[in-house]
């Protein structure tokens, strides 16, 4: 598989890159350590051999990779490096028209059922941009011990990127929303890898629906959605499981129960209501479902495995985010939690976009050392230090994230 992709970069750069950019690549000397050129047709990226050097693929069928964590650096995730989760057959791109696709409102709780083409959305509702993170539950779950089933996602499947459409909770009241009303049903065109009904559909409660940080998307980073992130209509919550962020979406229903809809049931993206041992059986029973992400952050840069001199003096920096809430406080420490120092800060570009932080750190000595970040949200929680609530599916993981250096 990594030859092919390897042979296929090879030909998209002699093809495309080499033929549309420059010849002379303009601030070359500043990318990230590790990226290539750019393949200029990425947003129509369609199927693994599309993908660059870069991703680590976990399986492709269905397609899951992701992108070394120094390659998040920017605030604004390039989509060339978000990571990429499907859960089953992907859609024949090529052949959607998004002049007549078409996206349905419905459902036990909806007053006036209604239908609307991506052209009505952007005629009829007002269109908002905002910066949401989109991270999978399972994202870090390669840190759990003992080893959870599922995608051994690194700490890369999170990203957050900018979003333009309209708001989840303008559409629904142009349809009406009656007051039983509970739950959320998102509907997409991505079928089961068996090719015989839904891969995936989700939803969230309705009140998360009706805030300001949800959209019905069309756009990412100012362009087209990319095929791989939903084109040509993508549902988008910021700070809820990634999986609830609908791609390929073809409606939205409102319930007056809890959405049964395909991975809605346990243990599918929920967790043990309450405490138990590593490695403990659960039953279906005794799970609830995840409704928001917690409090994580990410260091990316420098990257891991680096080498500074004595007395130099190093900045590290990255990324921080709360789910719905937001982060207050990142520290960092060189000397395995014993005592940290405060990071700069910034604020949230909106709710549930992730914050920038950043440190500048002379290491006291030459020898090997692992640089360490921890996050706390508005509501007072932190980062563990170590393994967080072990659980049999491996959600959640959000121990502090941890890079190695060696100072000479």
């Amino acid at each position: 598989m990594a030859i092919d992709r390897r042979n296929f970069l090879k030909g998209a750069v002699a093809t495309s890159v080499t033929a549309m950019l420059p010849v002379n690549w303009v601030f070359a000397q500043n990318r990230p350590a590790g990226m290539a050129a750019m393949d200029v047709s990425a947003v129509k990226w369609s199927k693994v051999d599309h993908l660059p050097e870069h991703f680590k693929v976990l399986n492709s069928s269905p397609l899951n990779a992701f992108p070394p964590e120094h390659l998040l650096d920017p605030a604004t995730t390039p989509s060339d490096v978000a990571f990429i989760r499907w859960n089953g057959q992907m859609p024949d791109f090529e052949n959607i028209n998004p002049d007549t696709w078409e996206f349905t409102v419905d459902g036990e709780s909806i007053e006036t059922p209604k239908t609307y083409t991506i052209a009505e959305l952007k005629k009829k509702f007002k269109t908002h941009t905002q910066q949401l993170v989109l991270e999978c539950g399972g994202n870090s779950r390669v840190n759990f011990y003992p080893n959870a089933k599922g995608n051994q996602w690194s700490n890369s499947a999170v990203f957050c990127a900018e979003w333009t459409g309209v708001l989840v909770k303008d559409v629904l009241a142009d349809c009406g929303v009656k007051s039983d009303a509970v739950y959320t049903a998102h509907y997409g065109a991505d079928k089961h890898i068996s090719g015989k009904g839904a891969a995936i559909s989700r939803g969230v409660p309705i009140e998360a629906a009706m805030n300001e940080n949800a959209l019905i998307a069309w756009a990412m980073n100012g362009e087209d959605i990319p095929y791989m992130h939903g084109y040509p209509l993508r549902i988008v919550f910021g700070g809820r499981p990634g999986s609830v962020s609908q791609k390929c979406a073809t409606g939205i229903g409102v319930r007056d129960r809890v959405h049964d809809g395909k991975k809605m049931a346990a243990p599918a993206y929920q967790v043990p209501k309450n405490p138990v041992a590593p490695g403990e059986k659960v039953d279906n029973k005794d799970f609830k479902i995840i409704e928001e992400m917690i409090v994580k952050s990410l260091i990316t840069s420098p990257q891991t495995g680096g080498e500074v001199a004595l007395g130099d003096s190093i900045e590290v920096r990255g990324h921080a985010w709360a789910g719905v809430r937001e982060v207050t406080k990142v520290e960092v420490s060189y000397d395995y939690g014993t005592t940290w120092q405060s990071a700069s800060l910034t604020k949230p570009a909106n709710p549930t976009a992730w914050q920038q932080w950043a440190i500048t750190l002379k290491l006291p000595q030459t020898g090997y050392y692992e640089i360490w970040a921890r996050a706390t949200d508005s509501q007072g929680d932190s980062q563990p230090m170590v393994q967080p609530q072990w659980n049999p599916k491996g959600y959640l993981f959000n121990g502090c994230h941890r890079i190695a250096l060696r100072v000479g």
